[in-house]
This record gives structure tokens, sequence and C-alpha cells, in this order.
């Protein structure tokens, strides 16, 4: 089963349970996997990969959003987006540690065959397919950059 079929699934059940917070949270993503969908060139069509590029954007817009408002004194707002993170980030694939990234890299860098800074395109082009909602960005890139230096 595709995502959005799971996340269209999902709604039922949240709408059924009547878990508001679950449901504003599918219903956001179902929107966004919709505007995937539609655009120019999609067919209409939503692979996974995709999908799980549009979670990963909206767990991250959630997590900095509940940052801000905390750092403002409105934990209401900071509570709520929180919470629509977390549905967010159960559909994501379990993250990898600190030191599953370091040995993908290394990996990746054995596999390139890089050796200086001049590389890290070379390597973080690669890292970043194999690692797609595996792992955040700037970690992978920081890990990068240690290991090339």
């Amino acid at each position: 089963m595709s995502l959005f079929d799971q996340v269209s699934q999902d709604i039922f059940a949240a709408m059924k349970a009547r878990d508001k917070v679950r449901l504003e949270a599918l219903r956001n993503i179902k929107k966004y996997f919709i505007e995937a969908k539609t655009a120019p060139g999609a067919n209409d069509e939503l692979s996974d990969a995709t999908a799980l590029k549009i979670l990963t954007k909206l767990s991250k817009q959630g997590r900095d959003a509940a940052a801000l408002y905390t750092e403002k004194g409105r934990e209401d707002l900071a509570a709520e987006e929180s919470a629509q993170a977390e549905v967010i980030e159960s559909y994501l694939p379990k993250q990898l540690s600190a030191s599953e990234i370091e040995a993908e890299v290394k990996a990746i860098i054995e596999e390139t065959g890089a050796s200086s800074m001049k590389d890290m395109g070379k390597v973080m082009g690669l890292a970043s397919k194999k690692l797609a909602g595996k792992a955040d960005g700037k970690a992978v890139s920081e890990v990068v950059k240690r290991l090339l230096a």
C-alpha cells in the first residue's frame, strides 16, 4: 500500500476516533500529496520517495515552528505543532543514529574514492540519495565535512 493510500485510510480512522490533532495533521499531509500528484509532469502519480520527501519537509517545518513558538512564549501553539509533527514522523522511516550515519558516509566515501573537501559534492550527492528520509541532511553534511577534512 502506498503512503498516499495509507494516509487516506488513516484519515478515515481518525474521523471515527474523533482524534482532532491526528485528523488535522493527516489532512494537511494529504493536501500536500494531492498538490504533488497534480503538479505538471507528475502524471497523476505520487511515488513513495516523493511522499517521503514531503513528509520530511513537513516534519522539519513543524519542529521549527514549535521551537519558534516556544521561544516566543506560546506553549499552547508549540504543543499543537509538536503533536502534529509526531503524527507526520510516524510515517517516516526510523532515523539513523550518529554512528550509523558515520558508517554509511564512510562507505560512500570509499565507494566514490573521495579524499578531500573537493569531493564533498560527489559524496553529498550520493549520500542524499541513499539516506533520504533516514537522516537529516544537516547531520549528514557535518559528518561528510568532518571525515573529508
